[in-house]
Formats: structure tokens, C-alpha cells, sequence
């Protein structure tokens, strides 16, 4: 698994990439890749930190069109109540990222951002996540303001209501759809699905990717997923990390 990006070089990446993407022309039409995670899943950390993170380095994000969707396999109760299935503090962190998605709708901040706590979420050092405002010289009263409102609150109802629509329905994170396509358990190979599907000329490294070794539908689960429990009581975070085999 490739070593992660500190948080400053993904910012200079990222600053370095706006530029050209304001001044270049609008070319082949981008491909949708969506993930839905949720915060506290040690497997959706681990891909936007190890994997995703990639594409601001790669060339890949000039074909990409890119959303997050943090709520996964939370579940919304009588009367509009949610639960998650780590518990109230991945309910917290997941409102406070789509607060930053809402509040800075431009994906090199907003991704900034849930790097920032995502990368935190791997070292499990999460509780620490508001470090990421000074990190990253944000201000964080737009995001406070949001999480601790009914807004935060509108913004998860929303982002259920998304997660819920998927068709196939999820079965667990994270769950990557690439132009309409769910990846099912073959999600790290997300760049293959994305070179494959763009009608521009492909960014250059595609040239090194090759096709999946097994059809979607065949693929056998392993033990790189977090599953809907279904109301099941689920270790936490740490725990779950220490399970992983990489």
C-alpha cells in the first residue's frame, strides 16, 4: 500500500492543480466517481488516505468529476434521529464533513480537509480533528456553526436520503460508484474503471494500469470492507483497525 501523503504536500498538490483547471478549457466530459464512506470506518480512512488521495498527485482528477458522501451505513430513526454505526462520534465527525463539503463546495478545499481528519481517523488520533482547521488555515467557524445547527443536521438527512437511493443498495464501505457502476469489493482499483470510461485522452497513468484479473460480479468479499451491521452492535474503530489485513 503506498505510504500517505502529509497533509502539507497534498495541499501543495492541490494548490499547484487549481490554476491549470481554471485555465484550461472545459475538454471530454469528466467521469463520476462517488464514494460513499463513513468517517469512522478504519477501511473508507484508509482509501481516501492511501488511494484516492492519488488522483491530486497522478493527473487523474482532470478526468475525474468527484463526491463524497459521508454517511454510510448510518441508519435515520422515527422523528429524523440518526445513528451511525460507530457510534455518536462518527454521527459527529460525518456531519462535521459534509458541513466542510457544504461550506466549501470547491473539492480542493473540502477534500483538503477530510484528508486532514480522514489521515487523523488512521492514526487514530480523530478526537484531534479540529486541529485540521489550523493545519490547513481554514476558518473554522463556518463548519462549527453548521455541525452544532439544524443545518448539519439537514445536510445527513440528505446525504441518507442519497445513500438510500443508490441502485443496487450498498452493502457495506466503502462503496465506489464509477460512472454508474458500483465497484463492489474491486473499489481500490477505482483508476482502471475511471481510464476505461473517459472519452479523452487518458491521463498518463492510465498508460501503467491494467484491467481488473475478475468481473464485478464474481469478486469474493474480504476483509477490507466495514458491513451494514443491521443494527448490530459493532467494535469501534481502533478495534476494527487492529482486525485489518492489509
Amino acid at each position: 500500500m503506498a505510504a500517505r501523503l502529509a497533509v502539507p504536500a497534498l495541499l501543495l498538490l492541490l494548490l499547484a492543480s487549481s490554476p491549470a483547471a481554471a485555465a484550461g478549457d472545459e475538454g471530454p466530459e469528466k467521469v463520476a466517481v462517488a464514494l460513499y464512506y463513513e468517517s469512522l470506518c478504519p477501511y473508507s480512512a484508509r482509501f481516501v488516505v492511501d488511494r484516492l488521495a492519488r488522483v491530486f498527485e497522478d493527473g487523474l482528477l482532470d478526468a475525474v468529476d468527484l463526491t463524497l458522501v459521508p454517511y454510510g451505513n448510518a441508519r435515520v430513526h422515527a422523528g429524523g434521529e440518526i445513528s451511525c454505526q460507530h457510534g455518536p462520534y462518527e454521527c459527529l465527525l460525518n456531519t462535521v464533513e459534509a458541513c466542510a463539503i457544504d461550506a466549501w463546495p470547491d473539492l480542493d478545499v473540502h477534500f483538503r480537509f477530510i484528508y486532514c481528519v480522514e489521515d487523523l481517523v488512521v492514526k487514530r488520533q480523530y478526537k484531534e480533528w479540529e486541529s485540521c482547521f489550523q493545519k490547513l488555515g481554514l476558518a473554522p467557524e463556518v463548519v462549527t456553526e453548521c455541525y452544532k445547527s439544524e443545518q448539519g443536521h439537514k445536510l445527513e438527512l440528505k446525504y441518507a436520503n442519497q445513500t438510500d437511493a443508490l441502485v443496487p443498495p450498498h452493502r457495506y464501505v466503502p462503496w465506489v460508484v464509477v460512472d454508474g457502476q458500483p465497484l463492489l469489493e474491486d473499489y481500490e482499483n477505482f483508476e482502471v474503471y475511471v481510464c476505461k470510461a473517459y472519452k479523452g485522452s487518458p491521463p498518463k497513468v492510465c498508460e501503467g494500469l491494467v484491467q481488473p484479473p475478475v468481473a464485478l460480479e464474481t469478486v469474493v468479499a474480504r476483509n477490507g470492507v466495514t458491513y451494514n451491521s443491521g443494527g448490530i452492535e459493532l467494535a469501534t474503530a481502533e478495534e476494527e483497525g487492529n482486525g485489518q489485513q492489509d
